[in-house]
């Protein structure tokens, strides 16, 4: 209780914004407050808990050991303290908060359009921070309490994360309709002949496509990895690339306002996958957490 004198609330929100944020003047912005106030609060805090906190790595800061460890108590005790001061739930008509998100550009594409037009019809008082990384980053963010929610497709989680199917997807593939024959799609040996564009986050990382075609003992060609969904359709125009995608990705991008683009069925068996939302479990019955996901899931809806 002695060291509990030493600090007061505001240090400790100052603490959780500079942790989030990595960032004097990013904190300052969250916190409604002057850069040199949080400064001052940053000195205060490095001297309470005698260490950095903050050091800067290269161009940019990042959070000590002693930070990161801070992190995760830190959220449950400000979590705590706000469920003890509005015990009565979570009003998001009124609130003024925000949540953090983590999703890929297709997570963004499918649900972002909907969400963002219910948040300012029903809750124009939340603001929402999005992340963009790897499966396995954002389980990281999500057991580092640095996101309240992620959106994606998790083969393999911890026991404390807890998943939700928000609707199953499927693949297409989709060319320069110039490039195809009459029929308007492609025999396996063809399509296999054709080079083909692969979105991910990395250039060596693990796909559904290539898991399907080594079982078949079949590899095809890659000519482009890249990370920029819209691009990749773009970059099929005038070439004889093909791009295998979830469908929905295509639903409101370029190839449905380019007709020169046209979407087939791939002609090798490609697996239904369920794209999730995923959150830490000791969160279940947080009633803004509750709202949120409950959001997202109809927000995700066709």
């Amino acid at each position: 209780m002695d060291d509990l004198r030493r600090i007061d609330l505001n240090l400790l929100l100052a603490l959780h914004a500079l942790l989030a944020e990595k960032h004097v003047t990013r904190a300052a912005v969250r916190l409604h407050r002057s850069q040199p106030a949080v400064s001052h609060a940053l000195a205060q805090l490095r001297i309470i808990f005698k260490d950095p906190l903050l050091q800067r790595r290269g161009t940019y800061m990042g959070l000590t050991p002693r930070a990161l460890e801070l992190v995760r108590p830190l959220d449950d005790a400000l979590r705590g303290l706000s469920l003890l001061l509005h015990p009565r739930g979570f009003d998001p008509a009124s609130a003024t908060r925000r949540f953090r998100m983590a999703a890929s550009d297709f997570g963004a594409h499918v649900i972002l359009p909907k969400l963002m037009r219910r948040l300012r019809a029903e809750a124009p008082g939340i603001d929402l921070a999005i992340t963009q990384g790897s499966r396995g980053a954002m389980v990281a963010q999500l057991l580092d309490g640095e996101v309240d929610l992620a959106v994606g497709v998790f083969p393999d989680v911890p026991a404390d994360i807890t998943l939700r199917t928000l609707f199953e997807e499927h693949f297409v593939s989709v060319a320069d309709r110039t490039t195809l024959p009459p029929s308007g799609d492609l025999p396996l040996d063809a399509w296999l002949a054709r080079p083909h564009v692969v979105v991910s986050m990395r250039p060596d990382a693990d796909n559904d496509v290539e898991d399907a075609l080594a079982a078949q003992g079949l590899r095809r060609r890659v000519a482009l990895v890249l990370p920029h969904w819209r691009a990749s359709t773009e970059v099929l125009v005038g070439t004889d690339l093909v791009l295998t995608v979830a469908s929905r990705t295509l639903d409101r991008g370029p190839r449905s306002r380019n007709r020169s683009l046209k979407t087939f069925a791939p002609p090798l068996p490609l697996p239904v996958f369920a794209f999730q939302q995923a959150w830490l479990t000791q969160r279940d019955a947080e009633p803004a957490q509750v709202w949120l996901r409950n959001l997202v899931r109809e927000c995700s809806q066709p």
